[in-house]
């Protein structure tokens, strides 16, 4: 077996056997059983509504990508890219990241456009995704500053903290010149991604409809946290939350779905750990993670699902 094909097979499998122990785990800490008597407890009427923000968030992007196909020639049906975004998500849970290659492939096959040219936009969009994260990030350190200051002193010993820092931002430095340097292949692949963020990030102001676009990345990340926002409103254990636990219980939630296949298993998991810095009890945590991946989870595969089935029939001209 070749070096590329053993690590393609540990990118595929290893997201599968983690999501599969984080169930197995998940649901030995807090019964099935019990999950569904929080379900039945729960306020539907907020979990209504957070899908409803997830399924605007998605059309939003859908909406948003005819703004970086444009500049390349090619003006597309907004069907097909709304088709086309479900059908990443729900491809998404079966081999991670395959999502995005068949949302290239779907233009390429409905709307002509080359399959390079459409998944480079998909690569800019995602860098534009991660500025909004990083934004959100910071904002969430600025504004929950005293806590985290807090709960480092308490947890850890505050010169060691120090020093920590002094040492990672020395060995930093030293990384940055060595990379800056070094002529590695290493280094040319890091110094070629680096490139890669900040001419995706700085092609975004070249679009003819610039702010339209910015105005929609910043319309979807609105929806996906209001979106974790009003579902918490559904648990009565977890109506006193303060907002600075909705902000890091979606930060590691949302970098959950990138450890195991749309986040199955490691979601609820992600979510007790931030709950937990805030006292939250565990058993509502858990139960909230799991509801809250599961309603996104059903939007998905329903609308992914009649996505795939209906694309044909949509451009049975082509």
């Amino acid at each position: 077996m070749s070096k590329g094909l053993a690590v393609k097979i540990l990118k595929i499998t290893l997201p599968i056997v983690l999501g599969v122990f984080l169930i197995w785990y998940s649901l030995s800490q807090l019964s099935f059983a019990d999950i569904i008597q929080y379900a039945k407890n729960a306020d539907y009427k907020y979990i209504l509504l957070g899908v409803f923000f997830g399924l605007l968030s998605h059309l939003s992007r859908a909406y948003r990508w005819l703004f970086m196909l444009e500049p390349l020639g090619y003006k597309i049906k907004l069907g097909n890219s709304i088709m086309a975004v479900f059908a990443t998500y729900l491809i998404n849970y079966t081999i991670p990241r395959a999502g995005e290659v068949a949302r290239a492939t779907i233009l390429t096959n409905y709307e002509n456009v080359p399959f390079e040219k459409g998944f480079g936009t998909i690569v800019a969009e995602r860098i534009a995704d991660m500025i909004v994260m990083l934004g959100i990030i910071a904002i969430t350190l600025f504004l929950q500053f005293d806590f985290i200051y807090s709960f480092l002193i308490d947890k850890f010993d505050f010169t060691k903290i120090i020093l920590a820092g002094l040492i990672l931002l020395v060995l930093g430095l030293f990384f940055i010149l060595f990379i800056k340097r070094s002529q590695s292949k290493i280094a040319l692949k890091i110094k070629g991604f680096v490139s890669g963020l900040i001419e995706g990030a700085l092609s975004i102001f070249k679009m003819k409809k610039k702010w339209a676009f910015i105005c929609h990345t910043l319309f979807i990340w609105t929806m996906y946290v209001l979106m974790f926002y009003v579902t918490t409103l559904a648990f009565p254990d977890l109506n006193t939350m303060p907002f600075g636990a909705v902000l890091i219980g979606f930060i590691l939630a949302s970098f959950s779905i990138a450890a195991t296949n749309g986040g199955i298993g490691s979601y609820p998991e992600a979510i007790v750990i931030a709950f937990s810095l805030f006292n939250l009890p565990v058993d509502p945590s858990r139960a909230f993670g799991w509801i809250m991946w599961s309603s996104q989870t059903i939007l998905v595969f329903v609308f992914g699902g009649i996505s795939l089935l209906y694309l044909p029939f949509f451009n049975r001209n082509k």
